[in-house]
């Protein structure tokens, strides 16, 4: 596992457009809310606007910095930027730039000295490229921080959600895994999709982290108490040592 002293959480998804920075930015609020010093991380966006002043400006790192009661700079929050919507490897390319993998890793570092928690978004999923080096995963396993997957309620979150584990437990020598967080991406619809009214259900069943939350279509705020989220996720890291075996279970 990796050494680095657990400060923070890593939140990753399933896949892209899963509610990563909606739930991210609830999770801010409710620890803001506790009295926890939070610290937000974008390391890298791609698919960002410019401003009046015709600086680049990741909607997602502004959405953070507001749940968190907007600590340190913008900057400070998504130090690197690009914009086309495309991998942030590809978007730096397109721009005649590269992603610096060193940043990407010390920016995290003002807000280790500066907050009593980090949380830090990635992007896309797990195994999205984020530099010419680096997966998302590279950079959560250097962090050290617990892996918080967010899942979207539909049809096919299973599979998705039982791969990101595995790929998770047997990335490098492993990377810890605080959870599951089940996110709903649309107002559930079971005539549509009947899966909706079962994935809960079957997450639990199936993961071996534990299944923390179920966000619903747009709420207001984290639907469980933060120190529950807290208290499972510590309990489940002190008790397990994951690996690709014990990712998912066998008996249901």
């Amino acid at each position: 596992m990796s050494q680095t002293p657990a400060k923070g959480l890593f939140i990753t998804g399933t896949d892209t457009g899963v509610g990563k920075t909606f739930v991210t930015a609830l999770l801010a609020r409710a620890f803001a809310a506790a009295g926890y010093r939070i610290g937000v991380y974008k390391p890298v966006a791609s698919g960002c606007e410019c401003d009046a002043a015709g600086e680049l400006v990741a909607t997602d790192a502004v959405a953070l910095w507001e749940a968190a009661g907007r600590p340190g700079t913008l900057e400070q929050v998504c130090p690197q930027r690009f914009a086309a919507p495309l991998a942030p490897d590809q978007a730096a390319r397109d721009e005649g730039r590269r992603v610096n993998a060193e940043l990407l890793r010390a920016g995290v570092e003002p807000w280790l000295a500066s907050s009593d928690l980090v949380l830090v978004e990635g992007a896309g999923g797990l195994m999205s490229p984020i530099s010419d080096e680096d997966y998302v995963a590279d950079l959560a396993y250097d962090l050290g921080f617990p892996l918080l997957v967010v899942a979207p309620n539909q049809l096919g979150v299973i599979n998705q959600t039982l791969q990101t584990l595995i790929t998770a437990a047997s990335f490098r020598t492993g990377l810890l895994i605080g959870g599951v967080i089940l996110n709903d991406v649309r107002s559930p619809d079971p005539a549509a999709d009947p899966s909706v009214l079962s994935n809960l259900r079957e997450l639990e069943q199936r993961c071996v982290p534990p299944v923390l939350a179920h966000v619903a279509w747009e709420a207001a705020e984290f639907p469980e108490p933060i120190s529950a989220i807290a208290t499972m996720a510590g309990a489940y890291l002190r008790t397990s040592q994951v690996t690709p075996g014990q990712a998912v279970s066998t008996s249901n």
